[in-house]
Formats: structure tokens, sequence, C-alpha cells
């Protein structure tokens, strides 16, 4: 039986509470491009500013030169101690996630303070987070709330996702489930993924919302497309369960495998199930133990309580050597695809400076780490 969408409720708020605690990295950061990387690099040892920014990112990237995380750091500083704010609150980032400099909150709130100085929107967002935590800086939420609407003010979609997040769950004061959504519309207007995200959970599995599966579908659909991992499986699974909405098995299918190799243990659960009981592809037994194995690796415990009778089961129906084959497989696709990632973004899309990925941080309470293209 598949999971249900009732049964994912908590998850989808889970990922909502957590999204709030990321923080958010400079765009357009961009490497040297077709420039001499000798000549960016003279420049930049000159002084110059936009070159600093190019070979910091081209280090980050690992483009012309070996991926060097702390050579990347020490460019950016470089660059915002110069008084950029786009590098300053790239700086103070990797402070707050300890990418290639030790991880440091108080270090990332001096960068963020800076960059939100000049006006820097992102920085604003970042600065926010950080009082709303009090990570690296004293708690303090009203003023988390004002610099987030500062934020929002100058274009910054993310900012209304935050306080759409913040309204819904009463999280700085008293609950307003309508001013939540109503912030959550003012983020998609401005393409936030996750606003996108928060909305079509809200017309998908919210008992107290109106329900409205084809809208919630064009929802997921557009955070899932904007490289949001969590609608990817939302998506993934409301399609599966909904086999009238348009888009049909094969994207499902597609969707979840996405999400999967993201790091979704929840995902790779769905395949197994689909494989198992073959719903969309051909029933497989082996397959099935297969990612059931995967998930497993992914998701710990709490993964393992949900599958076990399942690869009991079928660890028996496909004998010993099978099951040891498919552990083998499974262990080695693991090796590859260990990090849980938040985001996963496409070829030629516009990202974080020269970022392919952000990865949820592990114990849940610094930034998520970028990844550039070469470590994926």
């Amino acid at each position: 039986m598949l999971m249900t969408w009732k049964s994912c409720r908590r998850f989808v708020f889970l990922i909502a509470l957590i999204s709030c605690k990321l923080w958010t990295a400079t765009p357009a950061l961009a490497g040297a491009g077709a420039a001499d990387l000798s000549e960016t690099r003279r420049l930049a040892e000159k002084g110059s500013i936009n070159d600093e920014i190019a070979l910091a990112a081209d280090y980050f990237a690992g483009k012309g030169v070996k991926q060097d995380s702390k050579m990347a750091a020490y460019w950016y500083e470089k660059a915002a101690g110069h008084g950029n704010p786009a590098a300053e609150n790239q700086i103070g980032y990797f402070y707050q996630a300890g990418i290639g400099v030790p991880q440091d909150s108080e270090r990332a709130f001096h960068w963020y303070q800076l960059a939100a100085a000049s006006g820097f929107d992102r920085a604003k967002v970042n600065l926010a987070i950080t009082y709303f935590y009090g990570v690296g800086a004293r708690k303090d939420c009203d003023l988390g709330v004002r610099l987030l609407k500062q934020a929002f003010d100058a274009g910054n979609g993310t900012a209304a996702t935050y306080l759409g997040l913040i309204s819904y769950f009463g999280m700085a004061g008293k609950e307003d489930r309508i001013m939540g959504e109503s912030w959550f519309e003012a983020g998609l207007k401005l393409h936030d993924p996750m606003a996108a995200f928060n909305l079509g959970s809200l017309y998908s599995v919210t008992a107290s919302h109106p329900q409205d599966l084809s809208k919630a579908a064009d929802l997921l659909g557009q955070a899932a497309d904007g490289g949001y991992v969590p609608a990817m499986h939302s998506l993934g699974l409301l399609l599966i369960n909904n086999p009238n909405l348009k888009q049909g098995d094969q994207q499902a299918h597609t969707l979840l495998e996405s999400a999967a190799n993201a790091g979704s243990w929840k995902s790779s659960v769905v395949l197994g199930i689909l494989a198992r009981d073959g719903r969309g592809v051909p029933m497989d037994s082996k397959d099935a133990y297969y990612h059931f194995r995967i998930a497993v690796l992914q998701g710990g415990e709490v993964a393992k309580r949900m599958v076990k009778r399942d690869m009991d089961l079928l660890g028996t129906k496909i004998g010993t050597e099978e099951r040891r084959m498919a552990d083998i497989a499974a262990n080695t696709w693991f090796e590859h695809h260990s990090l849980t990632l938040v985001f996963v973004y496409k070829d030629g899309m516009k990202t974080d400076f020269p970022t392919a990925a952000v990865a949820s941080a592990p114990d849940g309470s610094f930034a998520g780490q970028l990844l550039p293209l070469s470590s994926l």
C-alpha cells in the first residue's frame, strides 16, 4: 500500500519548518568564463574586486583550477574586505556553513551585517534568520521579521516565504494561517520555489484548507522545476495516488527517482512499493528490495522500521545470492548519493553563483552545504 497524503502531512510541515532555517547564498557571482585565468588572477592580486570574485568562483567550481573551497573562501573574503556586499554575504554564508573556513556563526553575523547595511536583500534574509534563531547573535524575532519585510520590499521572494511560515505556524507570536498563505502567494509571484511548494501542500494535504489537486500539481510542478527536492517527492506521490491528473505515471516515476537520487528516503520507499506491486513499472521483487535497501541507508532506523517486513519477505522470495547482490548494488549507489539535498539545479538554470546543489546540514543547525557540479 502506498503511503497516503494524510500520512505525509507531518513530513510536509517538517520540511516547511526546516526550510525556514536555510541561509541563502549570493546569486550571479560568476567565474572568469572565457577570460584568461592567469589574467584574472593577476588582476585579483592587484585588488580588482570583480576578478577576486571571479577567481573565488572558479576555485569553488573547479573551473580551470583544482576545486578548492579554502581558496574560494580566501578570495571571497578578499572581495568582502573591499566592501562588495555580494561577497560579504557570500563569505558570511561560508562561515555559517563552514565552507573552506571553520564554522563560525559570529563571523557570519558580522559579514551579514555589513552586507545588509548596504541594502543587500539576501543578506537581510540571512541576518533575519540569524536573529530569529539566535545563531551568532542575540535572539530577536521581532527584528528578524522586520528584516524579512525589508528584504521582501526589495523583491526577495524567499523572504516572503519565510514570513509565510512564521505567520502560518505562529513562530513569532499568534498563529495566522490566512496571513501565512497570503505571504506564500506573494512569494509565488516572485517565483520562489518554496512558496510554490507550501501552497501546493496546502491545496493537497491540509484538511482545513480547500482541496484542489490540479492546482496543487501545478504549484508543486513549479517548485520541482525550481529544483526544490521535497516538491519532486510530493508531486511524484500526488500523481501516483491520483492517476486522473494529466501528468501520468512516467513523470511520477521520474520525479520520485530524482528525489531519491537527491537523498529522499521516502521517495526510495515509494519506488520500492511501485516495483513490488508493478504499478507503472514491471513487477520486480529484486528491484523492490534494492529500493527498500537504499531507503534504509538514507533514512536509518525510521526507514528501516517502515520497510523491514517488506524486505524480509522480498529477501526470502529472491534468495540469498540475489539479496546479497542487491545489497552490494545499493551500498555502491549510496556511496555516491549519501548527501541529503534540498535543491538540485538543472543545467542552464539561474543558480546561486557556481552552485549545482544545496545539501541540508546533517544536524540541522547550520546553513546547507553549497555543492559545485564537480562534487556531484
